[in-house]
């Protein structure tokens, strides 16, 4: 048995040494410039740091959750590669016989050479974002692998390094993104939103009607199953795709308490159902980020269940745009969190069309690159002036954070529109970027701030697209936004 360990122990060995001898044999010009920068780059994991930072300021909120998850994908594997792994090999670096010495570090690394920590480290951030930003993580992967190849190109490691600190990356990036689902409830904090009083309680749910939409991000048959146990007499009715508004307004028709399980956009549809409606809102958070969920204070399926059971609710502020007299259709529309007109529903506009042909991460990063290369800024009219912007963002309430993008709010029941612009003219990527260094409440030549009860938006050019709570939508000639303080009762377990 001990022999047969050590020949196949000698035959991994001779493998792994002819192939790095290989790659050392090889001469691709283009590579010795590149690679050897690439690696340097990542030392320390700048380069991944660089480009989480990126991310932040240039992505949306869930990019930016995504970002958080790869940074701390990184330095859990890089901590785990210094201390477990290289202790416990102690492999020898690579001779560096037959490696050009343009292609040598000027300075070689001291540690033990299984695994490769750059290799963790690349798959381990790469890993992390894709969870939560696949097509950030798409861009990022040949990036990922041409700093693991370098590795070898250089002759600081073994192909087996660098497949095993990979591999651990990629390991350690799964483990991280499950432990922080599993912490998301913690980082819940209930606003100060006004309580109110006359919500019904319904201890066993008789009365509540659930609508279910089974193709949101997170919704499962553990989450049901719990609701059905803790709360037996609500009717629970699952659906997805087209037939969602229709049922909620069937189920609305029909409740005491109208309850809807799914995303943001899912809980937007339930919202417009039940102020229509004039009912409370029970809120069960199935998305894949849950903004509102998360701003309201709402941890999970259990919380919701108890204020329903105990009867405790808030009361918070909805947003709504109306179309002008002369649009046609004058009924509103609702809002939880925000509505945008320009370069993000021209975003989402892309997507939408290119995500059934291609898939959803090849289609985000393909309506990123149409709208920084054709993407104009959209002219219109703001409170009676002429205006011209490259982004015009409203949030239900006010959004902690800098930039035209959201983040988090502290309370949903302020009953104002945190209202920004980014300024048109030059390209419309530096400007984003500009105005994503600013600050939320700040003038600068490319980015304004403010709060305000209501705005009048006029003069929309034919064709422009809108967007609210992550629905696309065409606008109408002129509009006009606003928030309704304290429209709509949403249980919530109440502080005491």
């Amino acid at each position: 048995m001990a022999d047969h360990k050590m020949t196949w122990k000698g035959a991994a060995a001779h493998w792994d040494r002819e192939l790095f001898d290989k790659v050392a044999r090889r001469h691709w010009p283009p590579a010795d410039r590149v690679l050897p920068r690439l690696g340097r780059a990542a030392n320390h994991g700048m380069l991944w740091g660089g480009a989480a930072a990126a991310i932040a300021l240039l992505g949306s909120a869930g990019a930016r959750k995504a970002a958080l998850s790869g940074v701390a994908s990184l330095a859990v594997a890089s901590a785990t590669v210094n201390t477990v792994g290289k202790w416990s090999v102690r492999r020898p670096r690579p001779l560096l016989e037959g490696v050009p010495e343009g292609r040598r570090l000027g300075r070689q690394p001291q540690t033990t050479s299984f695994p490769s920590g750059h290799s963790a480290s690349a798959f381990a951030f790469t890993t992390g974002l894709a969870l939560e930003a696949p097509g950030w993580a798409a861009a990022l992967a040949p990036v990922a692998a041409s700093v693991a190849f370098s590795r070898v190109y250089t002759g600081v490691h073994y192909p087996s390094d660098v497949v095993a600190g990979a591999a651990l990356g990629a390991a350690v990036g799964l483990v991280v993104r499950r432990v922080m689902r599993g912490v998301e409830d913690v980082w819940v904090v209930p606003g100060d939103e006004r309580a109110a009083t006359e919500a019904p309680a319904l201890p066993d749910g008789a009365g509540l009607v659930v609508v279910v939409n089974t193709g949101s991000g997170t919704v499962g048959a553990a989450r049901m199953d719990h609701l059905r146990a803790r709360l037996p007499k609500a009717e629970v009715i699952e659906c997805g795709g087209p037939d969602l508004l229709g049922e909620l307004a069937k189920a609305a028709a029909r409740a005491t308490v109208l309850g809807v399980c799914g995303g943001d956009g899912t809980i937007s549809a339930g919202a417009t159902a039940a102020l229509r409606a004039g009912l409370p809102l029970a809120v069960f958070p199935g998305g894949t980020l849950n903004h509102f969920a998360h701003d309201l204070g709402l941890a999970g399926v259990e919380g919701t269940c108890r204020a329903v059971a105990a009867g405790q609710a808030v009361r918070v502020s909805v947003g709504r745009f109306t179309p002008g007299p002369d649009s046609g259709d004058g009924a509103p529309e609702y809002f939880l969190n925000t509505f945008s007109i320009g370069a993000y529903p021209e975003l989402l506009r892309h997507r939408l069309r290119w995500a059934p042909l291609i898939g959803p991460a090849p289609a985000a990063l393909l309506a990123a690159w149409q709208v920084l290369r054709a993407q104009r800024p959209v002219r219109l009219r703001l409170a009676g002036q002429p205006r011209s912007a490259w982004l015009l963002f409203a949030g239900n309430g006010t959004y902690r954070g800098t930039g035209p993008t959201p983040r988090h709010r502290d309370s949903l029941g302020e009953g104002l529109l945190d209202i920004r612009l980014v300024h048109g003219g030059g390209r419309p990527g530096p400007r984003l970027l500009a105005a994503a260094l600013a600050g939320p409440l700040t003038r600068s030549p490319v980015h304004t701030a403010t709060r305000l009860r209501s705005l009048r938006i006029g003069d929309i050019p034919p064709g422009t697209p809108l967007a609210y709570d992550g629905e696309y939508a065409p606008a109408p000639p002129a509009l006009v936004l606003d928030t309704i303080p304290d429209a709509l009762t949403v249980y919530r377990e109440t502080r005491p």
